[in-house]
């Protein structure tokens, strides 16, 4: 995502002329583009991806449970001060 945002603000200065990305060439200043492909196909073939939105899935699963649990009473006040 920090790709795309530093490409579209590059694109900006360079389509208004304004500030140092004027001199630049084209070619650097659609890098970030090409940079946040590169980002995406590593994220996805390596894994990374599915990795970090399955640790999601299992924080909010774990923070429901433990949520249910303090509304049964099932958790002693210690373990209650610790989760917050």
């Amino acid at each position: 995502m920090g790709f795309l945002l530093i490409g579209i603000v590059l694109s900006l200065m360079k389509y208004l002329e304004f500030g140092p990305a004027v001199g630049w060439p084209w070619y650097v200043v659609l890098s970030p583009f090409g940079l946040a492909a590169v980002w995406w196909w590593w994220a996805d073939a390596s894994g990374y991806t599915k990795r970090v939105e399955m640790q999601k899935m299992d924080k909010r699963k774990e923070d429901r449970i433990d949520k249910q649990r303090v509304a049964m009473g099932m958790l002693s006040s210690k373990d209650k001060a610790r989760k917050k």
